[in-house]
């Protein structure tokens, strides 16, 4: 994988704006289902955003360092894993914990704090962690992101439509609960569609590098959602908690990383690669997780 700094994915500037009005459009679907409510429930139960937003803003970055230093991957490939990191959680995540009878609630307010919270955590926690990759330095000031200009596109892409979301769902309830899962079915429908063109569009490059991408992404993805159940055990949460923490953490925002890849890296390559090849797999590890769980009881709330 030696020339995968140099290759850059083939997305024209008609792309990138459909992908970001994609990806707004998929954030307004969420934001149909979440509530005030679900920011103020964090006053009654603190501990469980606390271990949840350690194990993501905190540990998750760590394990990433620590991979980065055993894989020794090549400068772009190692930005690619710091900016999946840094990313609020997917979007499927809070389906993939109700399938696992997990506590959804959990999921859904953690996913909300980070995503709306992304338009500071992501651009200064990607900057910040990158530091600490030596061999991507040379590599970052070429890009030279400015975390302002991050931020208002993130902003743009993700708080408004939550925002005009939520809006809605409290204004209008009953005409949302009517409408509310078709348009999820079809913001989903869209952005999949959208990212099955790019595969095909830039197949050979895939081709090319997916092989050792895929080792890279399956122990990343893999020991992310170990991080997360482990780390909220250790924390003496029930396995109900420690289920959605497990997920939450394992489950990042790829289509906002591609994104950001494209609006600030040039669609560099190895960036790239890696948060498609992120997105598909955490679909996959995902529903085999929540397939694995969905017999076994969760004990205790």
């Amino acid at each position: 994988m030696e020339n995968i700094d140099a290759i850059q994915i083939n997305f024209n500037p008609d792309q990138v704006f459909l992908l970001n009005f994609c990806l707004a459009f998929l954030m307004f679907a969420i934001a149909l289902d979440m509530k005030v409510s679900d920011f103020i429930s964090l006053v009654k139960q603190p501990k469980l955003p606390i271990v949840g937003l350690i194990s993501q803003l905190l540990l998750l970055p760590l394990l990433t360092l620590g991979l980065i230093y055993v894989f020794d991957p090549t400068p772009s490939l190692a930005l690619g894993m710091i900016l999946i990191a840094a990313c609020p959680g997917g979007n499927i995540s809070n389906y993939a914990v109700h399938l696992s009878k997990g506590n959804t609630a959990l999921s859904v307010m953690l996913t909300s704090i980070n995503t709306v919270g992304a338009v500071v955590i992501t651009p200064v926690t990607f900057l910040f962690w990158s530091s600490f990759v030596p061999k991507t330095a040379a590599l970052r000031q070429e890009i030279a992101v400015d975390p302002v200009e991050m931020a208002i596109v993130i902003f743009t892409i993700i708080v408004i439509p939550l925002i005009i979301g939520m809006f809605l769902n409290h204004k209008y309830p009953t005409i949302v609960r009517r409408i509310d899962k078709w348009i999820q079915r079809l913001a989903m429908l869209i952005f999949i569609s959208f990212v099955i063109g790019g595969v095909l569009s830039n197949f050979q490059n895939i081709m090319d590098y997916v092989g050792g991408i895929f080792i890279l992404v399956f122990v990343f993805n893999g020991l992310a959602y170990l991080v997360g159940y482990f780390f909220a055990k250790t924390c003496q949460l029930s396995e109900y908690n420690a289920r959605a923490i497990c997920m939450e953490t394992g489950i990042q925002n790829s289509g906002l990383a591609l994104i950001l890849i494209f609006n600030f890296f040039d669609g560099l390559g190895g960036m790239a690669l890696v948060a498609a090849w992120w997105g598909i797999w955490h679909i996959v590890s995902s529903a085999s997780l929540a397939y694995f769980w969905r017999n076994r009881p969760t004990l205790t709330n």
